[in-house]
């Protein structure tokens, strides 16, 4: 059973208790390795790749339980989805739906549904694709907020959604709130560094974390979010400052940041408390990449 969810919560939804880390670029090529992290936040050893092999796609969960990586690049933009089961399993290839591109952003909302946004096929898009709570992916719908690209999203308030920072051409800071819906809202004029290629996840069951990236030199700073959608200024970056970096939920009110480019690809990962508290760098674990994606199930 699920245990009871904090009164202070904004919904009694549960959360998923374990979370996956999959695809992105090594050295030379583009994988589909993934590893699963545990619900006391273990990193395990790489799984082998399934589905297409490529790097700069998004994550997220759907169902309830369950989670889907989308989209980004191999030697072309792709649409191409891969559903993940609740018990970790990566399934191969569905055909994609909507616009083929890549450094695109996904998070959940109503509870167990999601949402692919933004990116780039070339050209930066404010688009998105709503994620049925069976896994079926949605044709594009018409962008709200500014085109971008190598932004992050994550979830909030139980049964919202977040994207936010990312890159126009010049790195903004700007977000726009995803209601329960699914319904993109405008610009929120930006709280915090403006970067590109950072990473975000939820936390404490109703909160979220955007962090990392970089602004032209690397970064580890943090902007918390809200139960109600308001991003943070800054909180001095804990950890090794990264881009191209992945998070995901995990152990139900916890989140992982993990992997990412240095002055190479990485596998190390830090820890997000349930009080949004990142903690110092766990030694990785899995193939060392950057560019990849994570999602939460279970």
């Amino acid at each position: 059973m699920f245990p009871i969810i904090p009164a202070s919560s904004a919904a009694s939804i549960p959360k998923n208790d374990e979370g996956i880390f999959g695809f992105g670029y090594v050295v030379g090529d583009w994988t589909a390795v993934t590893n699963l992290v545990s619900n006391a936040g273990v990193v395990a050893t790489d799984v082998t790749g399934v589905g297409t092999a490529r790097n700069v796609p998004a994550a997220c969960e759907y169902g309830g339980d369950k989670g889907i990586f989308g989209f980004g690049a191999e030697a072309s933009y792709t649409a191409v989805t891969n559903l993940v089961s609740n018990a970790g399993v990566v399934a191969t290839d569905v055909t994609g739906v909507g616009t083929a591109r890549g450094q695109l952003a996904a998070c959940g909302y109503g509870g167990d549904k999601g949402i692919f946004g933004f990116g780039t096929d070339g050209s930066v898009q404010s688009m998105t694709n709503l994620v049925s709570n069976a896994g079926v992916v949605a044709t594009d719908v018409t962008g709200v907020g500014t085109a971008r690209c190598y932004l992050a999203a994550c979830e909030y308030g139980g049964d919202k959604g977040i994207f936010g920072f990312g890159t126009t051409g010049s790195k903004v800071s700007l977000t726009n709130l995803v209601s329960n819906a699914g319904v993109v809202a405008t610009d929120v004029t930006g709280v915090g560094t403006a970067r590109e290629r950072l990473a975000a996840c939820g936390y404490g069951y109703d909160k979220g974390i955007f962090g990392y990236g970089t602004t032209g030199s690397l970064t580890g700073v943090t902007n918390l979010v809200s139960n109600a959608g308001v991003v943070a200024t800054d909180v001095t970056g804990v950890g090794s400052a990264r881009e191209y970096l992945a998070a995901c939920e995990y152990g139900q009110d916890k989140g992982i940041f993990g992997y990412g480019y240095i002055s190479g690809n990485v596998s190390m990962s830090n820890l997000v408390s349930n009080a949004g508290v990142v903690a110092t760098d766990v030694t990785g674990v899995g193939t060392a990449r950057r560019m990849g994606a994570a999602c939460s199930f279970n």
